[in-house]
């Protein structure tokens, strides 16, 4: 007997976390399903390709966090072994080494945040500026990822945030900024306050071994996309590259039926947008059917950060203490993280020189400079925190410029983000910036949305299993009773204004 959800046409745009994520499950469930990606390789930027010169590289390296639960499940079930074990990280400033993160999971675990802030080692900072951040505990407490909290928050910028709780500048200038320009990829004058809670919460809050993180052996495309595109193909799904969709058509009934790529049309029972916010809003500014539309039209309020992901190789083998780094302090309003991918990629093991990745957020002010600038700059940095690259030289470099290449969650964004659900009833929409009440972040967070979306097809046309999505752990008991005593007290202030307005 045939499957009836065959008969169903599901196209996906977009070939990353969430677009495979989406088109791997509507494909085990016997979806008739084509994911179309404008890049020649799944992922895009992410997935990365090899050099003319036989050198593999990629638009930026990308960090698995220990609560990435969906994502670890998801390469068991593929049955991969991308990741290296869990690493140490070091920060760094113009001054040198500033804070050494232990594994905060291998340390005797304390309530949440006792742990992140005893065990981590900072070099300079002084306890009474670690202490003036015990007050900004209320909002993280406060915010509990529900819409209510996102509109309360968002409209204030992330560095207001913190002057409003009493944290210290010290602090602010040595670990909050710092946080947010690797984290949300921008200064927390230009963040919204509710991501910089919702993101400081995910991944160092929360629970202690939160902030340990693993990273591909190689690159993301290699490790893990082209496995997965393989697996996805051998059950049925069609991956399509070179197809840049520059429309969606409806029908009569206000349904979306065709999708446009060039001279190409590709004929649709739903859709699913699992493209960046960059990318979307390119595909809203040439359609005339999504321009109908005030949700879409509002996009073009959103924007995205230029990212510089840089690659040196040296003639030395150099010690570098962590292999993993985040960088303040070198240039305003950007922040920047360097790898050893001697350590980290299999590839480069065995390199007589050192290999190392760079990459630069908020980068706007550095695009324009040349290659040669660029290599200067990052070679100089790179020294300044291990004084040993000062006698190594470069043999050779990859310069990625990727303009709006992160999404941007500026304070007062929230109100144009998008939900899984829009004005048309089968177009769904996934991504790291689609709302979603699961609580994660990043590369988790598009993965899940893309699971999100294609639950959403599986709910409107009735065929299939929806997908298993683990949920965030929860929060710790002290937690859980703090918000509740908020959540209570919020009410009851909110009914004591509500009855004294009555006439």
């Amino acid at each position: 007997m045939s499957n009836p959800a065959r008969q169903k046409r599901i196209l996906v745009i977009g070939a990353g976390w969430a677009g495979l994520g989406a088109t791997h499950h509507l494909a085990k469930q016997g979806y008739n399903v084509t994911l179309l990606e404008a890049s020649p390789h799944p992922g895009g930027l992410v997935a990365g390709w090899t050099t003319s010169g036989g050198r593999s590289v990629e638009g930026g390296i990308h960090g698995f966090w220990y609560p990435y639960r969906n994502i670890f499940h998801l390469v068991d079930e593929l049955k991969l072994s991308p990741f290296t074990p869990f690493t140490r990280s070091g920060q760094y400033s113009p001054n040198g080494l500033e804070v050494e993160s232990p594994l905060f999971q291998n340390e005797p675990r304390l309530p949440t945040p006792l742990g992140t802030f005893l065990y981590t080692h900072f070099k300079r900072l002084p306890l009474i500026d670690r202490l003036s951040a015990l007050p900004l505990l209320y909002a993280v407490i406060d915010f509990d990822n529900s819409h209510d909290a996102w509109q309360r928050y968002d409209k204030v910028t992330a560095r207001e945030l913190f002057k409003q709780f009493g944290v210290s500048a010290r602090l602010y200038k040595e670990a909050f900024e710092p946080m947010l320009l690797v984290g949300l990829f921008a200064p927390p004058e230009q963040c919204s306050a509710a991501a910089a809670l919702g993101m400081l919460y995910y991944f160092i809050l929360a629970h202690q071994p939160d902030f340990d993180v693993v990273w591909c052996r190689g690159t993301v495309g290699e490790k893990i996309f082209q496995p997965w595109v393989r697996q996805i193909e051998d059950t049925g799904g069609k991956v399509l590259t070179n197809r840049r969709v520059t429309d969606i058509l409806l029908d009569k009934e206000g349904y979306a039926k065709t999708v446009i790529c060039g001279e190409e049309r590709f004929e649709a029972d739903a859709v699913i947008s699992a493209v960046s916010v960059s990318g979307i809003k390119k595909i809203v500014s040439g359609s005339q059917t999504l321009n109908q539309y005030p949700e879409f039209r509002n996009l073009a309020n959103l924007g995205g950060i230029d990212v510089l992901a840089t690659r040196l190789w040296f003639d030395r083998m150099v010690n570098v203490p962590f292999a993993s780094n985040a960088c303040f302090g070198f240039d305003p309003t950007t922040g920047w993280t360097f790898f050893d991918l001697n350590t980290l990629h299999d590839e480069y093991k065995y390199e007589t020189g050192s290999v190392i990745e760079a990459d630069f957020y908020h980068a706007n002010q550095l695009l324009p400079m040349t290659d040669e600038q660029i290599v200067e700059k990052v070679h100089q940095d790179i020294s300044t925190c291990v004084p040993g690259f000062h006698s190594a030289r470069v043999i050779d470099c990859s310069i990625i410029r990727v303009r709006q290449g992160v999404t941007h969650f500026a304070p007062g964004s929230y109100q144009y983000l998008l939900p899984a659900k829009t004005s048309i009833a089968n177009l769904f929409m996934s991504g790291d910036w689609i709302v979603t009440r699961h609580g994660s972040w990043s590369q988790e967070k598009a993965y899940i949305t893309g699971l999100e979306a294609a639950n959403l097809v599986i709910e409107q046309f009735g065929f299939g299993k929806e997908a298993e999505i683990i949920p965030i752990e929860p929060d710790e008991p002290h937690i859980q009773v703090a918000r509740t005593i908020n959540t209570s007290w919020r009410n009851l202030m909110q009914s004591f204004i509500l009855d004294s307005r009555l006439p």
